[in-house]
Order: C-alpha cells, then sequence, then structure tokens
C-alpha cells in the first residue's frame, strides 16, 4: 500500500507558520503572559489569610457556612504544605484560560444554535476536540511557543472551548418556542429576541457550561507542568518523576481541594440567581388578590314555641 506521507506535510505547514507568524506568536505570548501575570499578582500580593477570608466569604454567599468552613480549613492546610504560590499559580492559569475559552465558546454556541450550517461545522470539529487525548494539545503548542506557561495556557484554552460551545448551544435550543413566537409577535427583533429572552432562560445551561470549562481547565493545567508551565501541575510532575509519594499526593490533595471549591462556587451561581428573583418581585407586580372568605353556615332558625 502507498505511504501517504500526512506528517511530511504536517511539518511542512508548522515549519511555514514559524517561519512566517512568529510576530503573532510572539504577540500572543506577551499577551498571555501578561494576563496571568496580573492576576498572579492580585491573588498573591494581599496576605493569604486575605484571600483566604474573601475565598471563604464568597464560600458563604453561594452555598453556607458548610462550604465556607471547608473553604478555610482546604486553604489553611495548602499554606501549611508550602504550596500557597503554586496553587495560586494553578489558578491564575485556570481564570484566564476560562475566560478565553468561554469568550469564544459562547458566541460559537450562539452561532451554532441559530445557524443549522454552522452547527452542522462545529459539530464535528467539537467531537474531535473532545476525542483527542489530552496530551495531544501541548505539542502543538510547545512547537509554536516553546518550554514555559505560555503553552500552557493556551493549551488548557482550547482544551476547554467545547463545553461552553455545546451547554450553550443546548440551553437556547431549549427554550421554548413558544416564548421565542411570543416576542417576535410584539415586534423584537432576533436580536432583541436573543438578549431578552434566549440568553437570559439559558443561563442555567450557560453556567453549567462554565463550570465545566473551569473543571476541565483545572485538569489541564496538570498535564500542563510536563511542558513547564509551573504551578501545581509542576508539583505533580515532580512527584511522577521522583518517584517521591509525598510530594505527588500534596500537590494532588492542593488540586482536589481547588477543584472542589471551585465546581460547588461556580454550580451555585444559577441556583442563587433564581432564588433572588423569586425572593424579590419587580415593581410593579400587583399583588396577589385576597382569598375569598367562606361561606358561613346556615344557622338554624329557632323554633317556635306553640302558643
Amino acid at each position: 500500500m502507498r505511504d501517504i506521507p500526512v506528517g511530511d506535510a504536517t511539518e511542512q505547514v508548522v515549519d511555514w507558520m514559524r517561519e512566517n507568524l512568529a510576530a503573532f506568536f510572539d504577540a500572543i505570548s506577551a499577551v498571555m503572559l501578561w494576563c496571568v501575570d496580573i492576576i498572579l499578582q492580585a491573588l498573591t500580593a494581599p496576605h493569604p489569610l486575605v484571600v483566604t477570608a474573601a475565598a471563604a466569604a464568597l464560600a458563604l454567599w453561594a452555598r453556607g457556612i458548610g462550604l465556607a468552613v471547608f473553604t478555610i480549613a482546604g486553604m489553611l492546610l495548602i499554606q501549611g504544605m508550602q504550596l500557597w504560590t503554586q496553587a495560586m499559580e494553578s489558578l491564575a492559569v485556570v481564570i484566564v484560560a476560562s475566560i478565553l475559552a468561554v469568550g469564544v465558546g459562547i458566541p460559537a454556541g450562539i452561532w451554532a444554535a441559530r445557524n443549522r450550517a454552522a452547527n452542522h461545522f462545529l459539530r464535528p470539529v467539537l467531537d474531535l476536540m473532545q476525542t483527542l487525548p489530552a496530551f495531544v494539545y501541548l505539542i502543538p503548542a510547545v512547537f509554536f511557543f516553546g518550554i514555559g506557561l505560555v503553552p500552557g495556557v493556551v493549551a488548557t484554552f482550547i482544551f476547554a472551548i467545547p463545553p461552553a460551545v455545546r451547554l450553550t448551544e443546548l440551553g437556547i435550543r431549549q427554550v421554548d418556542k413558544e416564548m421565542v413566537e411570543a416576542a417576535a409577535a410584539f415586534g423584537a427583533t432576533p436580536n432583541q429576541t436573543l438578549r431578552q429572552v434566549q440568553l437570559p432562560l439559558a443561563i442555567p445551561s450557560i453556567m453549567a457550561g462554565l463550570n465545566q470549562v473551569i473543571m476541565m481547565s483545572l485538569s489541564m493545567v496538570v498535564i500542563a507542568g510536563l511542558v513547564g508551565a509551573g504551578g501545581l501541575g509542576s508539583v505533580v510532575v515532580t512527584g511522577i518523576s521522583r518517584l517521591d509519594i509525598g510530594v505527588g499526593f500534596e500537590g494532588g490533595l492542593a488540586v482536589v481541594f481547588l477543584a472542589m471549591y471551585l465546581d460547588r462556587v461556580t454550580g451555585a451561581f444559577p441556583r442563587e440567581r433564581s432564588r433572588r428573583r423569586t425572593r424579590r418581585a419587580p415593581a410593579g407586580t400587583p399583588a396577589p388578590a385576597p382569598e375569598p372568605a367562606a361561606d358561613p353556615e346556615p344557622v338554624a332558625a329557632p323554633a317556635k314555641t306553640p302558643a
């Protein structure tokens, strides 16, 4: 059977891109590093106890006292294991990659929900992205950006896009068609219907997509430690390479805590939003009509006494 030189063609394309688009990749690298540095500085400049208190306050607002106590215990444990800086590095990468993934995924999901051709085009692409092993994403990132933090951010960002696209499209498609038709009947344009009807009703699904984006970003950050991305991934990789069970377990435990905290907090936003909407009725809402009083039981007429 004749050999098909797929690998040679791919290598030629990559070499051409590295030679002719070097300035473009350098600009992306500079922007990525600047974004991560800004967030990392915001997380590490205050005292760790200040960050712990802020995270506990957010957990208290989102889920209650139980998650707040868990947050304080987990962050104190990370500080006690001397992994605070590495945990904040991983958190900064997760935040940057999640923001980029959501910024690309939500518009792509809206496009796929409103355009059948776009849906047919994006579906096999998303299937391919979700089927590829996570390590494969590191290969082009390393080729274009070298070893370090940037390829980890880029690989994490691309790896986390599919849930945002799929769940945004699903949420918009599940909006009741009668509500969309009612909005059109009242003269709303397609864009107004999208902004004022479809997107608000699709918020729970979109937030579920954000939750999955964050979880996938955190899982990829650990794998990105293989290419020098730093953070908790480097701690886990160090434990594996040195066969040091203690170091690997400590890094994995810190990753588990971050995953649980981010999952619980981001998963609470749709519930908190709906709870506040039901608790606070909008101005101008008529008060519920009082229930009609029950009819009094008939009173028997007094018996006539004989004259």
